[in-house]
């Protein structure tokens, strides 16, 4: 597991002073449209997606090793004169994913990484202010889509998408979460204070602009979020599957569609309308 070493400890001061101040600042003078659109009570269909079972192992922290609500969060960017098609854009996240987090604030920290940028088993380090970093693993990648797990010590518990495709003739990038708070302290900062919750809209929202800008194009109507939540994951950890996806044995849907989030379309056409 990647660790931060002593050196970083001003570096790491300085972001918490510094750095979250002037992100602040730029997010309270942000001028890009963020489309909210409120929160509201979720259903089966929020729950995070089935992970494959060699991906899981002791270090791994899924949503119900987690505390408090299970929040589902969608950021979405719908991106116009884009010069690149989707592929190419979740290749440049996968081998440069520092270019799109904001710097002030976040430092990212990977193992040796092959020519085309992280892979399943991969392990990322991002680096935040305040007591936590977030340690992740890659536990698939294709084309259009990179899909990370929390490891244990980071401030959530869950899964995070990336993914990209084309739409009407738009180029639409999305990052799409199922989390809960990692502990008691972090869901006091999240869901009461909404301290973390609010640093984190900022950093996903920043992602998203700098997703937009590396493709070459623009944000046709900026940034649109929607969250939907449910009390608790016990009982409930991963999305049942449809008939359609279950095998006759009662297993695991195919390989290629772990994680992929078709559930979900009902809910980003109802928040779009």
């Amino acid at each position: 597991m990647l660790r931060p070493n002593g050196s970083r400890t001003l570096a790491v001061l300085a972001r918490w002073l510094l750095g979250t101040g002037l992100v602040t600042w730029r997010y309270l003078w942000e001028t890009t449209p963020l489309h909210r659109g409120g929160e509201c009570r979720g259903d089966e269909t929020d729950l995070p997606p089935r992970l494959p079972p060699e991906a899981v192992d002791a270090r791994v922290q899924l949503a119900q090793d987690g505390s408090g609500p299970l929040f589902h969060r969608l950021f979405r960017v719908r991106i116009t004169d884009a010069d690149v098609g989707p592929d190419r854009l979740v290749e440049w996240v996968c081998c440069d994913f520092k270019r799109f987090v904001p710097s002030e604030v976040v430092d990212i920290h990977t193992g040796e990484l092959r020519d085309h940028g992280l892979d399943v088993a991969d392990e990322l380090l991002v680096e935040m202010p305040g007591p936590w970093n977030g340690p992740v693993k890659v536990v698939h990648r294709d084309a259009g889509r990179l899909h990370l797990v929390t490891l244990r010590g980071h401030m959530e518990a869950g899964q995070v998408q990336f993914r990209a495709r084309e739409e009407d003739g738009l180029l639409v990038f999305e990052i799409e979460l199922w989390a809960c708070a990692a502990n008691r302290l972090v869901h006091l900062l999240y869901s009461h204070l909404r301290l973390a919750k609010e640093i984190q809209l900022n950093m996903w929202v920043r992602f998203c602009l700098a997703a937009a800008a590396m493709s070459g194009g623009r944000p046709l109507d900026g940034v649109h979020i929607s969250t939907r939540w449910l009390a608790s994951p016990e009982g409930t950890p991963v999305r049942p599957l449809s008939s359609a996806g279950r095998s006759a044995s009662g297993g695991a849907p195919p390989a290629g569609r772990l994680g992929e989030p078709d559930a979900s379309q009902e809910h980003r056409r109802r928040d779009s309308g």
